[in-house]
């Protein structure tokens, strides 16, 4: 007979993954309390301790988005579009904008305080623009929230297939606040969704919230819980919407660790999840390579650090004399342009640290690797690199098809490697970019934006009551 759990007690043996065990620690035991969860993420062994509240908060916003949801179908599309204009419209005032702008310079100071990167944090004149110009995008994108995407006619029946809305979607991303407006597109295709944000943004999350988000569902007549911040800067309001078995997918965008992490506890309660961690792009430079093209190429690829950035840069023995130094001007061109002096790390075939992603915030980073040919780049790049982004400079079309067989990425390209965006390269604002470190992608593609969150559905139409099987 099953019971609920009351205490833990340091040293107690937990089982996970069916044949390992770990113990519990004695801050771990301290902390716990009656009403608390444990969840154990049987990949690592890891206790997740989830304290009663932040439970309590995760499960309550997700309660009233899937009650929500249900509410959804009553909508219109006009409404859905509505929503959109009327967000875009709110941030695009100045009056309104001031509360956001103003919470947005705290987050930022209290976490360069903290001792915290903020080039992701800072909501910036052109990161305002990129939310609204997105939000207008969802506004007027054709709907795709119900419809017709294949029909089966039999002698005495129909069958129809019909995209639909999936359901409640499950967001934990950092502080990025660009990516709370870009999310709420799930509500194009009438799904509802929950927002977990990090620490840092957690003030402009809840001013975009207040001055933006709710006003622009109320105006449209949206269901007013659709969109649902769990206002907690506990890691473990994240575990705690993770293991929430009424989501219908879980998004995570954030470090590597911390993502695998919750997606890990997604899986392990039944949620199928979406995960956008791990980046770092590479860079092949074939013998016939053009100069300034590759030196382009590798200057805008270091612009910035998203996870799009060039990360790895490999140049072919045969013209390592010429480009080697080419790709060296290249990166301090892009570091002087930044006030600073890059890192480069010359490093060796096989080497550990060619499966490190270089993350910096102000000082560009990157690696150069020499290979005998573009063979053994697409080797290396297929064993070391997060299976993400890859790009080759070379003017032979047979190799650039040869290229693009080999290398096992969903994002493939023939110069700079920052164009792997939804916005830039589709016109869509995106959830996220999803790499193949964990295999290849099952009947989506890499790029994970608000309308390819639907399901499928099956409706049948019988024109002869005797059918029968």
């Amino acid at each position: 007979m099953s019971s609920t759990l009351h205490e833990l007690v340091a040293g107690e043996r937990i089982v996970y993954g069916g044949d390992k065990v770990t113990h519990v620690g004695t801050e771990l035991a301290a902390a716990f309390r009656p009403g608390d969860r444990l969840v154990v993420v049987h990949e690592t062994g890891d206790l997740l301790h989830l304290p009663s509240a932040e439970h309590a908060v995760a499960s309550a916003a997700v309660g009233a988005a899937a009650a929500a949801f249900s509410a959804m179908a009553t909508v219109g599309d006009d409404q859905i579009s509505q929503f959109f204009d009327h967000f875009a419209n709110r941030l695009a005032d100045d009056t309104v904008f001031a509360s956001i702008a103003a919470a947005n310079a705290d987050d930022v100071a209290a976490a360069l305080a903290r001792g915290r990167a903020t080039g992701r944090l800072a909501l910036s004149p052109t990161m305002r623009a990129d939310m609204i110009a997105g939000l207008r995008t969802w506004r007027d994108i054709d709907t795709v929230r119900s419809q017709l995407i294949g029909e089966v006619q039999h002698a005495q029946w129909t069958v129809q297939q019909w995209r639909d809305p999936l359901g409640v979607v499950g967001f934990v991303f950092e502080g990025r606040p660009n990516v709370f407006a870009d999310a709420t597109g799930v509500l194009r295709t009438g799904n509802t969704v929950v927002f977990r944000i990090g620490s840092d943004a957690l003030g402009t999350a809840r001013a975009i919230m207040s001055s933006a988000v709710v006003p622009a569902l109320a105006a449209a007549g949206l269901p007013e819980a659709a969109v649902q911040l769990v206002d907690s800067a506990a890691h473990a309001a994240g575990w705690a919407l993770f293991a929430d078995q009424r989501l219908s997918l879980a998004v995570a965008r954030g470090s590597g660790a911390a993502v695998a992490q919750l997606g890990a506890v997604a899986r392990q309660h039944g949620v199928p999840a979406s995960l956008h961690g791990t980046g770092g792009a590479w860079l092949v430079a074939a013998h016939s390579a053009d100069t300034e093209r590759f030196s382009l190429a590798v200057q805008h690829s270091l612009d910035r650090k998203v996870c799009n950035t060039l990360n790895v840069c490999c140049v072919v023995r045969s013209r390592a004399h010429d480009l080697e130094p080419v790709f060296r001007a290249a990166v301090h061109a892009a570091a002087a342009a930044r006030g600073v002096e890059a890192i480069i790390h010359d490093l060796s075939l096989d080497h550990a640290c060619l499966a490190h992603e270089w993350e910096w915030d102000t000082v560009p980073e990157v690696a150069l690797l020499v290979v005998d040919d573009v063979a053994q780049a697409a080797e290396q790049c297929n064993r070391y690199s997060p299976h993400f982004v890859a790009s080759l400079i070379s003017a032979d079309p047979a190799e650039h098809d040869e290229f693009y067989r080999s290398v096992d990425a969903p994002f493939v390209g023939d110069g700079f490697t920052r164009w792997v965006d939804g916005q830039f390269a589709l016109s869509q604002p995106e959830l996220g970019l999803s790499n193949w470190q964990g295999g290849r992608l099952f009947g989506r593609g890499g790029v994970l934006s608000g309308d390819s969150v639907y399901t499928v559905r099956l409706r049948a139409t019988v024109a002869d009551p005797h059918l029968h099987r």
